[in-house]
């Protein structure tokens, strides 16, 4: 039987080929190629050397690798109960392979003498930086453990992933499963056509009449923010943060077996159990090792100030809200299910414009056209649509062209929410750059993932074109900043090009760098063109969305920094085999009541749903946004200090040195050297506090 996933090579998969019934057989063949050629390497007699050592290594765990990462990416963009149990039941010989690699003592030495040899001199920066790296990956990975401890060590890898992956499925589920009908069109009061027509067409797709919403962002935050019937608020805020909890059935979530809170528990007293197998007294302290940040206390400090400098813009936002809910909408108690109405009201009043009116400047395909300018002007790259093989029908790719006309990388774009496919949005990656053996440069490939509104399908089957909201553009900009990030890279050593390698607090700084743009008039004008008239967005909204850019932006910070503060507790001083499950809980609402000025409610149930820090990558790293963003903020500032003399943020000559000094040199050095070679100076807080509107209330404190 032909399996696509065994033939991929080092081309692009044929992703709607490929089968749940695929995936145990290749897994498992590639499994056995890789546990043979490390058997290889254990034996060889020969001195260790990059050609002999490192390139098996790295090529071995490509293969697999990339077959492994397609089967992840196709649980999060088309999941289905076939894949999600032809995925699960490979975690547990994945993880085993990875535990028998990170833990190979026989290896590990090749590698460490390979460093002590004649070789190392002549290697590049980029090849030391990555045997830098991998000796440091081996000693996370637990290859100096005691024999009696390594099993132990291995197992504990299989049950986070077994977890991680279980609590990302209750997730999704609960929220899948939710749907909300309403027949009068008069509880709908508020709500603009374009979502009622969507909730519309929801409804008919699962046999309903009337109108229909989910717990998925485009149909339940429009109801949030717009909707005038209160009651309808409060369902759909109830369903949403009692997602896999214990409260969830109470509010139409289906299955008590969707709750994460011990889940939770277990998550963290595995990685506990990591982080003293390791011989650190935390996980925090052991995520910070292949970090930017020196030790937990910097961490904890920084989050700390951030809060403090937060707060007196807070009090002032909160008080505002609960006058003006109470003065113009009746509305004597502020609930949490009040909170984006009341604002979106505030703000239509005191800044005389609304989201819906601003999102009918935002159609998609313009939204795409003006970000591809963007990035063609500033980095001298062209961005052309190219046919790749897809996985489902809404998904477009593209082809990347340097300024000699070469194609250096490719791109996925998946922008539509649908049923089985995460929330959120993401990029990762489906190819790296390389320099193979016969002399080519494998050219990396890219998924940018986002949840937006899909087109609306109107009679005669005709659709209506998607808009996005302002969020969603600065969402696009975002993940397409770690796009570039991944697909501009000079670098020919897969573990240091791109995002590879690059410490983890710094990843979000292409990311949040160019979300800057997003406030350029200039930029706006390219990439807004109002679905109906066809006129690009006028300078006098804009001029109103610029004034109202920092609107509750205490009261955002602080939600931020609750976030991350609660991060980094449960990871540096809670502690899960002396605490109970409803501590968790417990621990967020007093970090709530501590840092925020408004009070949490009693029935929220958010780390249930934090996949961040449960299921994804951040762990004891959510704080890396707002580290990130203080590097991101100050190297826009760059481009900001050119315009004040050339008139525009899209200067090529500050964009191409950003792109040498930030993108192309990936991980290959630290970035610290990188931010330092592009500014010449050590990052400074000033540029965020201003962009933030927090300057002016923060002069007297300490920097």
């Amino acid at each position: 039987m032909h399996n696509p996933l065994l033939s991929i090579g080092r081309d692009v998969p044929a992703y709607n080929q490929i089968l749940p019934e695929h995936i145990q057989p290749a897994i498992n063949t590639l499994l056995t190629n890789a546990y043979q050629v490390l058997k290889e390497i254990e034996n060889l007699q020969d001195v260790p050397s990059w050609a002999n050592l490192i390139e098996p290594l790295e090529d071995v765990n490509e293969s697999l690798g990339r077959a492994w990462g397609v089967v992840n990416h196709l649980t999060s963009v088309i999941d289905s109960p076939e894949l999600r149990t032809a995925h699960a039941a490979m975690i547990p010989e994945v993880t085993a392979f990875s535990s028998y690699f990170s833990q190979n003592l026989n290896i590990f030495e090749k590698v460490k003498n390979l460093k002590n040899s004649s070789e190392w001199p002549t290697l590049s920066m980029a090849q030391q930086k990555s045997i830098n790296n991998t000796i440091r990956d081996f000693q996370l990975g637990g290859a100096e453990l005691a024999d009696n401890l390594k099993p132990i060590f291995a197992k504990n890898s299989e049950n986070q992933a077994n977890a991680s992956k279980e609590f990302s499925d209750h997730v999704l589920d609960a929220t899948d499963q939710f749907i909300h009908v309403v027949t009068n069109k008069d509880e709908l009061a508020g709500l603009p056509e374009d979502i009622l027509a969507a909730a519309k067409e929801f409804a008919t797709e699962k046999g309903f009449e009337g109108w229909a919403f989910s717990l998925k962002f485009p149909s339940y935050f429009p109801v949030q923010q717009l909707a005038q019937n209160r009651p309808l608020r409060q369902t759909l805020y109830q369903a949403y943060v009692t997602r896999a909890s214990e409260l969830g059935p109470e509010y139409g979530q289906g299955k008590a077996e969707w709750d994460n809170t011990q889940l939770m528990l277990k998550i963290l007293s595995l990685r506990q159990e990591e982080a003293q197998l390791l011989g650190y007294p935390s996980y925090a302290a052991l995520s910070l090792v292949p970090k930017m940040a020196q030790d937990v206390d910097q961490v904890r400090k920084f989050l700390s100030e951030f809060a403090t400098r937060a707060h007196p813009k807070a009090l002032l936002d909160l008080e505002e809200l609960s006058a003006f809910a109470k003065s113009k909408l009746n509305i004597e108690s502020l609930e949490p299910w009040d909170v984006a109405f009341v604002s979106e009201a505030l703000k239509e009043e005191k800044y005389l414009f609304s989201e819906n009116e601003v999102k009918q400047y935002f159609p998609i395909d313009q939204v795409l056209a003006g970000l591809f300018n963007v990035i063609e002007t500033v980095l001298q790259i062209k961005i052309e649509a190219f046919d790749l093989p897809k996985w489902h029908e809404d998904v477009k790719s593209f082809q990347v062209r340097n300024e000699h006309g070469e194609i250096v990388a490719y791109f996925y774009l998946d922008a539509y929410a649908r049923a089985g496919k995460r929330g959120g949005a993401w990029m990762d990656d489906a190819r790296g750059r390389k320099l193979l053996s016969n002399g080519v440069i494998q050219t990396p490939i890219a998924y940018l993932v986002c949840n937006f509104p899909a087109p609306l399908k109107l009679a005669d089957g005709v659709f209506k074109p998607a808009t996005i909201s302002h969020d969603d553009v600065i969402t696009l900009f975002h993940e397409f900043g770690h796009g570039l990030h991944h697909m501009l890279t000079k670098v020919d050593t897969l573990g240091v090009s791109g995002i590879n390698g690059v410490e983890w607090d710094a990843v979000e700084l292409p990311s949040q760098f160019m979300e800057n743009f997003c406030w350029d008039y200039e930029v706006i004008s390219k990439l807004s063109k109002h679905v109906q008239t066809g006129e690009k967005l006028p300078k006098d909204l804009f001029a109103k969305m610029n004034a109202a850019k920092n609107f509750q932006n205490g009261l955002f910070t602080l939600r931020q920094m609750v976030f991350a503060i609660f991060d980094w507790e449960l990871h540096a001083s809670f502690e899960p085999n002396k605490q109970q499950a409803s501590d968790i809980l417990a621990l967020a609402k007093e970090i709530n009541a501590r840092i925020h000025v408004m009070p949490q409610s009693d029935l929220s149930r958010w780390p249930n749903t934090f996949s961040h820090i449960f299921s994804g990558g951040y762990a004891a790293g959510y704080y890396s946004y707002k580290w990130a963003e203080v590097l991101s903020a100050d190297a826009f500032a760059a481009f900001e200090e050119q315009a004040s003399t050339v008139g525009s943020v899209l200067n090529s000559e500050v964009g191409i040195r950003y792109r040498h000094e930030i993108l192309e040199v990936g991980g290959s050095r630290s970035a610290t050297e990188s931010f330092a070679a592009f500014r010449g100076r050590a990052p400074s807080i000033d540029a965020l506090l201003r962009h933030g509107g927090l300057l002016a209330l923060n002069e007297g404190l300490p920097r």
